[in-house]
């Protein structure tokens, strides 16, 4: 049969399709005879022909792994001693590779104990005095290792030693890379013995790696995969030697002798070690080092006659850009890493002196390096260059706009679009100088360039969509500039651009849009219904912006449209099969249900089951193979086609597979879906209880997920679930609903809480207290009643307050100070946590959190210290002032520790700090009654002064709250002659409206205490109420108080009412006397 089967093996190998058609049907016959392995075997030890041989090796390895428990005894028996004889005779590379993956499946099934022959054959040949013959030891160990390395596991510790020896064979770059291999796959087994075995290893491993690099660069690459595996699961191992590996991997990124590939992998681990060690890197004095690498990589022009790839005039989206793997990208992006993990007074301080010079320099390719440090440092540093640089570095990019050189345009584009993404709400103040800049030189750009267009709207779209009511000047020449995209241009690319740029004008304008509401509408029904291909990226970007729309444009106006967008995002999952629309469908119907609530019911089972499908689907997965094994996969599916494997039998022969990838098309699919079921649950309640176990249950099995977004989002969504669930018991108390809420609880709280401990992304954890406080804040009390829950809650919370989760480097070596700078990430981690505290304050009341306060205290006074940043302070400030505020009488018993504080505070340099401190002040008087009453003239003292001269809104109307509180608490204690005349001058409030309510009480108060000094400034204040009566600023309690208050006065003081009411402009004056005569 062996000559027969070599025969069908040859012509499977010739150039002709019938020859090859015949051969696989032969070999499907000749599969049907179980005599076809033994002669497979014959072929692998006697075929002249190598590729004959690993032919024979694979179809064998393939036939065990999904056959293995059929296989006789005697026959797996007989397989051994030809692989270990094949493996000895065998010269051909290619086949020793598949010969030694035939080794590791059959190890798999059998464990290498009950094949000590093989055991015996790695020990001796890895050890061999022959060069040839430790590579094929080496070789055979990595490939077994890789596929058991479990069942390893007891050799691990003579192995550890081997690799010491191993690792030194220069001279034989195989056996060295094998050995890495292998040390990669051992990595995440090992326990402590082995770690210790491993440390001293490090430097031999750079020496190894190094030696690769001159032999082979691919390889030396693939090699230093071990330190991604060792800072995923033994940092440990590599912290003493983090010098020398950072040193080690800027040697590599620096060499431009050397590939792309490997330089961008050396910046990857430099980068990867700054997310988990940012504070060594900053102790050991490494950030010079690793700047002045970097810079000059940036500051590199093309090859001549070259451009970029971001400069090039593409279609491409701005984000896909900086994605390209290039050592000029990937050198922003680990800029963008030391700017998310390192303190920025840290970074600006070694950063500033490269940047500048680049900035002025005359070459066009270091003035584009400056500006793209400047784009990068946006998200991670964005409080410090709010305080610090934001005026000088938007100049900067002002004027970079009009550089002749359309490289530094491009890059100031980009980085304005960073900023504007980052920076808000400080850079819209800057909306006069940047706004007219912008829509000039979207003028001035030929709208065939597609990629320089893309650039302009990348910057435009992310200025204009936090603008609010400042984009109103602008709106008609934007809005006519789109819509003549829209209805002229003969570019897509333009259109798209223009749809996802009406989507940016409308979170802006809101109802300000209205004007323009139809003739935008028409334009994107125009698109959604075309099934033409070409049109399909504007078709997607229309679905988003339709969504945008229907959240902005207001309820009444969207409502006659909602059933129809409904039918049609239902009709375009149906017939468009892309990953990209049905996300921006998830995301239309998620903005529907703001818009129509319980009214989706109709829809609900279709849309739930479209996007759990997209939530369980593997589409968009790719497994990567083994170049050698490529060729045979194909036909191995063919000669299975016919059989029948039980699942019991079938083992995934995965030696082939060398790794995944999924595109991340559907990963943002998946994402979204995520987002909008939680959504979708809130706002259409008691409706999505028939899908909400099924939903909750497909979305909870991936809070693991391999991918960040996708498990934010999957956390998010659950703690929706939740909230969800709890509106409906309340307004359903039934049994079911109460328990089912419970049920839930009891779930996602102890999988937030380990989760909160253990995950190592930060943002991971900020989305999981985020999602907890929000639990917290519409559940409240009901959501504690569990038994120890509040402990369990308050434990983690106090965790990340001492930085004792694993995602704050919990084991960083060096001793920490109170003092010691922060990544600003790291502080807005501290910010989430924080938050919880008043909202767990308001949901038990005060008596039972006071000692949980207790605790919490000093781990926020210290943070208020003159030292700590503006961000910790006001963080600290604020969540002690709303703790105050929820905690009631209980509070008492703090006054000694926290009115020196706030006073400190009061006097702040800084505004926020100021004005949460004032806040506490007005809530701490509030609370503390009686104790603070001894306190008011110095307390009044201080407001005093801080009105007299304060610029900032948000300052004076906290200190209007903060009087207002003190004189419903404690009338007698203020001097109201004098104080109530400067109240009613700081009025109306402009920025923290939310003391509307606490102004408007106060007036009504003071009206029945002392009605004369009410009448005796009724003008100022007639004004002030009719620009808060009947909206959002009030609450219905406050309402209704100010209601009553304009009922009484014209009755009883009518004469006053009149003069004072026709005093006040007159859209007022008509909306109080609706108010009176109603």
């Amino acid at each position: 049969m062996a000559e027969i089967l070599e025969k069908i093996l040859n012509n499977l190998l010739e150039p002709d399709t019938a020859l090859i058609q015949q051969a696989t049907a032969q070999l499907k016959d000749a599969f049907k005879d179980p005599s076809v392995v033994p002669a497979l075997c014959n072929i692998l030890a006697s075929s002249p022909n190598p590729q004959i041989r690993q032919f024979a090796a694979v179809l064998v390895r393939r036939r065990v792994a999904k056959h293995w428990k059929k296989l006789s005894v005697d026959l797996k028996e007989n397989l051994k001693p030809v692989v270990l004889q094949s493996l000895q005779q065998e010269h051909e590379h290619k086949v020793r590779h598949s010969v030694a993956q035939l080794a590791a499946i059959i190890v798999k099934h059998e464990t290498p104990e009950k094949w000590p022959q093989l055991l015996q054959f790695i020990t001796q040949w890895t050890k061999s005095s022959v060069p040839e013959e430790r590579q094929v030891g080496m070789l055979l160990l990595s490939t077994v290792v890789d596929i058991s390395t479990e069942s390893f596991k007891r050799h691990f510790r003579e192995l550890m030693r081997l690799f010491h020896q191993t690792l030194e064979d220069h001279d034989n770059p195989l056996v060295v890379f094998y050995t890495i291999q292998t040390l990669t796959a051992v990595v995440s087994y090992m326990g402590t013995d082995e770690v210790n075995l491993m440390r001293p290893m490090i430097p031999k491993l750079l020496i190894a790696i190094q030696t690769l690099i001159q032999h082979n660069q691919d390889q030396a690459s693939e090699a230093m995969e071990v330190f991604d595996e060792l800072m995923e699961s033994e940092v440990s191992i590599i912290v003493p030697y983090l010098s020398q590996i950072v040193h080690f991997c800027l040697e590599i990124a620096a060499n431009a002798l050397l590939g792309d590939n490997i330089r961008v992998k050396a910046l990857s681990c430099v980068s990867f070690l700054i997310k988990l060690k940012g504070k060594a890197i900053v102790k050991q004095k490494l950030l010079p080092s690793i700047l002045n690498v970097l810079y000059p990589i940036m500051c590199a022009p093309p090859p001549e006659g070259q451009m970029d790839p971001e400069d090039l005039d593409l279609e491409d989206d701005i984000e896909d850009e900086v994605e390209a793997q290039t050592p000029k990208h990937f050198s922003a992006q680990v800029i963008d890493m030391l700017a998310l993990h390192l303190p920025p007074e840290k970074l600006f301080s070694q950063l500033t002196p490269l940047m500048e010079p680049a900035l002025r320099s005359d070459n066009p390719y270091e003035r584009k390096a400056g500006l793209m440090s400047m784009a990068v440092l946006a998200e991670g540093c964005a409080d410090h260059i709010r305080q610090k640089h934001l005026h000088p570095m938007l100049h900067c990019m002002c004027q970079a706009l009009t550089d002749q050189s359309q490289v530094v345009r491009n890059a100031a584009l980009f980085a304005l679009g960073q900023f504007s993404e980052f920076l808000q709400p400080d850079i819209s103040k800057y909306s006069d100088e940047i706004m007219p800049l912008l829509l000039n030189y979207l003028g001035t750009i030929d709208n065939s360039k597609g990629g320089h267009l893309t650039k302009a709207y990348y910057a435009l779209e992310n200025f204009v969509e936090n603008l609010g009511k400042k984009i109103e000047p602008y709106l008609p020449t934007l809005m006519e500039r789109m819509l003549t995209a829209l209805c002229s241009s003969s570019s897509n690319r333009e259109k798209e651009l223009a749809v996802s740029a009406i989507g940016a004008i409308a979170s802006a304008a809101k109802e300000a849009l209205l004007p323009y509401f139809e003739a935008v509408i028409v334009q994107l029904k125009g698109y959604l219904v075309n099934t033409s291909e070409e049109l399909r990226q504007v078709q997607i970007q229309s679905l988003e912006t339709l969504g945008v729309l229907a959240r902005t444009i207001g309820k009444e106006t969207f409502l006659p449209l909602s059933e129809e967008c409904c039918q049609l995002g239902l009709n375009l999952i149906d017939h468009v099969d892309d990953p990209d629309l049905r996300r921006c469908t998830y995301s239309l119907f998620a903005a529907l249900s703001v818009v129509i609530g319980p009214s989706m019911a109709p829809h609900l089972e279709k849309m739930t089951t479209v996007m759990l499908l997209s939530i369980k689907s593997t589409e968009g997965v790719t497994a990567h193979y083994d170049n050698d094994s490529k060729t045979f996969l194909l036909l191995d599916d063919d000669l299975d086609e016919e059989e029948t494997i039980t699942e019991e039998e079938e083992d995934d022969d995965d030696a082939d597979i060398t790794g995944f990838s999924v595109e991340n098309a559907y990963l943002d699919e998946k994402e979204d879906a995520c987002d909008a079921l939680g959504e979708i649950a809130v706002n259409t309640g008691a409706a999505f209880m028939p899908f909400m176990e099924t939903c909750f249950e497909e979305i909870f099995r991936i809070t693991d997920y391999p991918h960040v977004n996708v498990r934010k989002s999957a956390y998010e969504a659950v703690g929706q679930f939740c909230c969800a669930l709890y509106k409906v018991a309340q307004e359903n108390p039934t049994d079911q609903n109460l328990e089912g809420f419970q049920k839930l609880l009891s779930m996602v709280f102890p999988n937030y809480l380990k989760t909160i401990q253990d995950e190592k992304d930060r943002l991971v954890v900020m989305t999981i207290l985020e999602s907890m406080n929000n639990v917290l804040k519409n559940c409240k009390g009901d959501a504690l009643k569990e038994p120890g829950r509040l402990d369990e809650i308050c434990k983690a919370i106090r965790n990340v307050l001492q930085k004792k989760t694993t995602c704050q480097d919990p084991e960083n070596e060096e001793t920490e100070s109170d003092e010691e700078q922060e990544a600003e990430y790291d502080s807005m981690l501290l910010e989430y946590a924080g938050e919880g505290i008043p909202l767990l304050a308001a949901a038990v009341g005060g008596q039972i959190f006071a000692p949980y306060f207790a605790a919490f205290l000093p781990l926020l006074l210290c943070k208020t210290k003159p030292s700590c940043t503006v961000a910790e302070k006001s963080f600290a400030i604020g969540s002690i002032a709303e703790t105050i505020q929820a905690m009631g009488p209980a509070t008492v018993q703090f006054v000694p520790r926290l009115l020196p504080m706030l006073q400190a505070g009061a006097r702040d340099t800084d505004d926020e700090v100021r004005s949460n401190s004032v806040f506490g002040i007005g809530v701490l008087a509030e609370q503390g009654k009686e104790v603070i009453f001894d306190h008011y003239p110095s307390l009044l003292n201080i407001l005093s002064s801080i009105i007299a001269r304060e610029q900032n809104r948000r300052v004076v109307d906290n200190v209007c709250g903060a009087v207002s509180r003190m004189m419903m608490t404690n009338l007698a204690g203020v001097p109201v002659d004098q104080v109530f005349p400067v109240l009613v001058r700081s009025l109306p409030l402009k920025e923290d409206l939310e003391e509307n309510v606490t102004v408007i009480n106060c007036i009504t108060f003071m009206y029945k205490s002392n009605p004369n000094q009410v009448i005796r400034h009724l003008q100022q204040l007639l004004a002030v109420f009719g620009e808060v009566i009947g909206t959002e600023q009030l609450t219905e309690e406050s309402q209704t108080a100010l209601v009553m208050l304009l009922k009484d006065i014209p009755q009883r003081f009518p004469q006053e009412f009149q003069t004072a009411l026709m005093a006040i402009p007159q859209e007022a004056a008509k909306k109080l006397s609706a108010v009176v005569s109603s």
